[in-house]
């Protein structure tokens, strides 16, 4: 039940700060991070600002369940880019 009650309030902390900053840090910061296609331009204030206090929340909570996630899509991505590499390198075009 601690736990539950400390990633609630952790939840809404980072949501409000997330929603309240958004144009000034937020935003931007978001922006210099992703690719084109997933740019916020400042829209999407509510869903970004979901994500990000969801993720927040679990990693200050959980943080070696988080780390150990990361690391598996990492390896996943570095597995599918070799295995995607040598695909390419034995088709014929």
């Amino acid at each position: 039940m601690t736990i539950a009650m400390i990633w609630l309030i952790a939840f809404a902390a980072i949501l409000f700060l997330c929603f309240s900053r958004w144009e000034s840090s937020v935003s931007p910061g978001l922006d210099r991070l992703l690719p084109a296609v997933m740019k916020t331009h400042g829209d999407n204030r509510l869903v970004w600002s979901l994500a990000l206090a969801v993720l927040g929340a679990t990693t200050l909570v959980r943080p070696v369940d988080m780390l150990l996630t990361a690391i598996v899509i990492v390896l996943l991505v570095l597995v599918g880019r070799k295995l995607a590499g040598w695909a390419m390198n034995k088709v014929d075009m």
